[in-house]
């Protein structure tokens, strides 16, 4: 580092300056201490900066190490076809959502009765009935909350919509079932997203929009598929979002999903869709650049997370902000099935990294944090469940906002959903059909 001192010739000489020998030789001294003192400074910002990089970096925890141990015995509590999600009541009974288009009330002994009420869904691959919520207002309201692929003209279309759930001595149901907020236009693709957390407050929603497989509209201003939207409860667009009052395009293309990212950007227009009113996508986006994100929850902190499966390799946890892109297909620590490569985002300082990521994948299926009394030592922790994993992951943070993978456990099964129940306990759903609800309980 050059003092700029050291640059410029002496401004004192010529205005009362002594200038003599001894002077010029205490003016050195002094130069010299103090370029090394601002050496030293930058020497010391230069190791903070390193620091700080380093505790913020990029965790690959692909090749994490099962821990040989369970720490939990699991038992098998229902059979099940294809579940996805689990959405405990207060009495400790459960709804479970089946992709292939139920949704089944559950009691903790395992006997079931199916939902009537219910809308249709498209039970194709990845789509179906998806996420159960209950309602932050539940204890007043009875309502819950589905997310759903809705049948349309040409594929379907995600869909979230609400109704209120009726216990009586006839069949369990859903009364008043309404839509509050669908994707248009339906088309063809999987990673629906589907996921739903409300805002600790309890005003607002989060939904998960998937790209649906189509790669180039999640960087699409005026589509929705791979954003993450903040809603009213109602399904609205939410006051103070990034781009709130905006509108976008009034028709907007339709694609089929392409071979790659690459083809993406060639791939032709099936239809194009003109929205009989505003095109409120704008003002419904909270962040974008998501690929499949299955798992949205808060923090204790109020932090909000979101898991996502990438291409082949790099699954990602991140950190969701305000406003922000989070690259896909852009970037990704993955490359497409084909083998075509996708830039890193070590590449795009403009866009936000995910704070881990998984190469070889695990798979994700949600991500919950733990604030029971059963497995008292993971209060505050995160638990992620894996598909080809088929593994529970457990995940511990930090008061900046950093997260680190601290074990993962083998269960032997494709885990689509784990939840906690009133009583502390662990639930997990398997992926298969059939599949299982299973019940989690300290060795």
């Amino acid at each position: 580092m050059i003092n700029q001192a050291d640059r410029e010739p002496d401004r004192g000489a010529g205005k009362g300056i002594a200038t003599d020998g001894s002077s010029a030789l205490r003016c050195s001294i002094i130069r010299t201490q103090g370029n090394r003192q601002m050496m030293k400074l930058a020497n010391a910002v230069l190791l903070a900066a390193l620091l700080t990089a380093t505790a913020h970096a990029q965790t690959n925890a692909g090749e994490q190490p099962s821990d040989p141990n369970l720490p939990f015995t699991i038992t098998k509590v229902a059979s099940l076809d294809l579940p996805w999600r689990i959405a405990f009541l207060p009495d400790g009974r459960m709804l479970v959502t089946e992709k292939v288009g139920r949704v089944q009330l559950v009691t903790p002994q395992g006997a079931k009765a199916e939902l009537k009420g219910v809308p249709a869904s498209w039970f194709q691959g990845q789509n179906g009935m998806l996420g159960v919520y209950l309602s932050p207002h539940y204890a007043k309201d009875h309502s819950v909350y589905l997310t759903y692929v809705a049948p349309g003209d040409y594929g379907g279309g995600l869909a979230l919509g609400r109704g209120q759930l009726v216990l009586d001595d006839k069949q369990p149901r859903l009364d008043d079932f309404q839509v509050l907020w669908r994707q248009m236009p339906s088309g063809k693709g999987g990673q629906a997203g589907a996921a739903v957390a409300f805002s600790p407050d309890g005003k607002y929603l989060f939904l998960t929009v998937g790209d649906r497989q189509r790669f180039t509209p999640a960087q699409d201003a005026d589509q929705p598929v791979g954003k993450i939207l903040r809603l009213t409860l109602d399904g609205k667009p939410a006051p103070g979002n990034p781009w709130a009052g905006k509108v976008g395009a009034r028709s907007i293309p339709l694609i089929d999903p392409p071979a790659d990212t690459e083809a993406a950007k060639k791939a032709p227009v099936v239809s194009t869709y003109t929205f009989p009113g505003p095109n409120l996508t704008p003002s419904e986006t909270w962040a974008t650049g998501f690929r499949t994100p299955y798992g949205l929850a808060f923090g204790p902190d109020g932090r909000l997370w979101e898991l996502e499966h990438g291409p082949r390799g790099g699954d990602e946890l991140n950190l969701v902000k305000r406003g922000k892109n989070y690259g896909w297909p852009l970037v990704s620590y993955g490359m497409n099935y084909d083998g075509v490569p996708i830039p890193s985002p070590d590449t795009r300082p403009d866009l936000v990294k995910p704070v881990i990521y998984w190469v070889p994948v695990i798979a994700p299926g949600n991500i919950m944090f733990y604030k029971g009394s059963m497995f008292p030592q993971w209060n505050g922790s995160a638990l992620i469940s894996g598909l080809a994993s088929e593994a529970i992951v457990r995940v511990t943070f930090d008061a900046k906002g950093g997260a680190t993978p601290t074990n993962r456990w083998n269960v032997g099964k494709r885990v689509r959903d784990i939840e906690e129940a009133p009583d502390g306990s662990l639930w997990m759903v398997e992926d298969a059909k059939p599949g299982g609800l299973y019940r989690l309980t300290p060795r």
